[in-house]
């Protein structure tokens, strides 16, 4: 399927998505208990965003322990690894072979309401790691501000369907002056460089 046809679709009440979201519930209330923890992985790290790849990590191990799930880093549509952009994570459901894809986030308490960007898509065709039509879900996990030792602590996780996102488009033109500054588009120039 061409990256253009990949689409998202809703949540259905059928057995196979109630099972798979169920399957990560479990997963989720795992991470808050493992990442909470004293002796987690996160414990100590300065900042927020050097703690997504953790999470990623972990959650893709547990839903690979998951029985009847298989859990991996989409590859983009020239078959490469790439760990940035969206989706972080694709599921499959070996029952039904349903494609999920995951995309953790990472939140302050208080800031649930804020109108800051946080969620971004370019669907470019080299780089596209949509490459299914399939189930995609943004997995939001407050965080309290860190204590002085840098403890981090999670209070909550939301599995966000994305076929009920409501989106700002922005088209824009865009080019690189190599593509500005093309001998064909010049019409005019000065006689010589001013030193």
């Amino acid at each position: 399927m061409s990256p253009a046809n990949a689409c998202s679709l809703s949540i259905q009440e059928m057995k196979p998505d109630l099972r798979v979201v169920k399957q990560i519930s479990v997963v989720l209330d795992q991470m808050m208990s493992q990442q909470n923890s004293p002796a987690g992985v996160i414990q100590g790290i300065p900042r927020i965003n050097e703690v997504s790849s953790h999470f990623e990590d972990l959650m893709r191990e547990l839903l690979n322990k998951t029985p009847g799930l298989i859990c991996d880093f989409p590859k983009t549509s020239e078959g490469r690894l790439q760990r940035s952009a969206y989706p972080d994570l694709e599921l499959i459901d070996q029952e039904s072979h349903r494609v999920y894809y995951l995309d953790p986030k990472l939140y302050a308490i208080g800031s649930r309401d804020s109108s800051f960007r946080t969620f971004y898509f370019e669907p470019k065709i080299a780089t596209n790691k949509v490459r299914e039509d399939g189930v995609h879900f943004i997995i939001g996990f407050e965080h309290e501000k860190p204590a002085a030792d840098r403890h981090w602590k999670f209070t909550r996780w939301d599995l966000v369907d994305l076929s009920h996102f409501q989106v700002k488009l922005k088209a824009e033109f865009q080019g690189s002056n190599r593509d500005m500054y093309r001998p064909e588009a010049i019409v005019a120039t000065s006689a010589r460089a001013v030193e």
